[in-house]
């Protein structure tokens, strides 16, 4: 997911956006403890993915809290 696409999305889509990809995180765990995976780039993808989301959800959360 670039940062183009996560400035675009609300708090309630990238909550939602956030929860999926942890969720596909953990199933490649479980894939990965029962056999090889083809593609191991997706796990660091993903982790950038959930840390690039968390990141915004807290400058969002910040300007919020200054504003108010």
């Amino acid at each position: 997911m670039k940062n183009k696409e996560i400035t675009k999305l609300t708090n309630d889509e990238l909550a939602s956006s956030l929860n999926k990809i942890k969720k596909d995180l953990f199933n490649m765990r479980f894939k990965r403890t029962n056999g090889p995976i083809e593609d191991t780039s997706k796990f660091s993808a993903l982790r950038k993915d959930v840390a690039k989301i968390l990141t915004k959800l807290n400058k969002k959360k910040k300007k919020w809290a200054k504003d108010n």
